[in-house]
């Protein structure tokens, strides 16, 4: 007969804990997130971090917007907390979008907006009935539908982990845009 394990809290996870996440890399450079404890916990008391964050980005002109820093700097404090998650974002609007693209050459941006612009036609002669809230409205809900209005980002070590040119976008599909509101949510250890 075994003698059953004793009962314990469950792991709450702050900077004064004595529980911590540790990353750490395989030789394939991955990432694994291992629960690094002097006091033995059961399975499953493993209670995942949760924040959540509305960031507002004024209004833009239409194009292709590098948002990185300005997301970045308004989570900093949240992210800086997880070692390994996600970090999702949702634009609450449906006549823009979020993209990761491109954070180095502005061109990008530029040409991006160019074959939107070439594929969804505009004006009097396009095909579009939705046309109460002007000319570029439906050609801006089609363009958002292709880029999609959410994205999900890993975090490693209170960082986004993206790639070294990648960039977090804000196409703004419409002439005269509204400040857009961004939901950011982080979940992880």
């Amino acid at each position: 007969m075994q003698a059953a394990a004793p009962a314990s809290a469950p792991a709450v996870f702050s900077s004064a804990s004595a529980v911590s996440v540790r990353p750490r890399r395989s030789a394939r450079s991955a990432v694994r997130c291992e629960l690094a404890s002097s006091a033995p916990s059961a399975p499953g008391s493993l209670a995942a971090r949760w924040a959540q964050r509305t960031v507002v980005v004024p209004p833009q002109r239409r194009g292709c917007h590098l948002i990185t820093p300005k997301i970045v700097n308004e989570i900093r404090n949240d992210l800086s907390e997880f070692k390994c998650g996600m970090a999702h974002l949702f634009l609450q609007h449906t006549s823009a979008s979020l993209t990761i693209n491109e954070n180095y050459d502005s061109d990008v941006q530029f040409d991006t907006e160019t074959f939107l612009s070439r594929i969804v036609p505009e004006g009097p002669s396009a095909p579009w009935r939705h046309t109460i809230e002007g000319p570029d409205d439906m050609p801006a809900h089609i363009k958002s539908s292709m880029f999609g209005c959410t994205l999900t980002i890993p975090i490693t070590d209170g960082r986004l982990n993206m790639g070294t040119w990648q960039g977090i976008w804000l196409c703004e599909h419409r002439d005269y845009a509204t400040p857009r509101k961004i939901v950011i949510t982080l979940n992880g250890i």
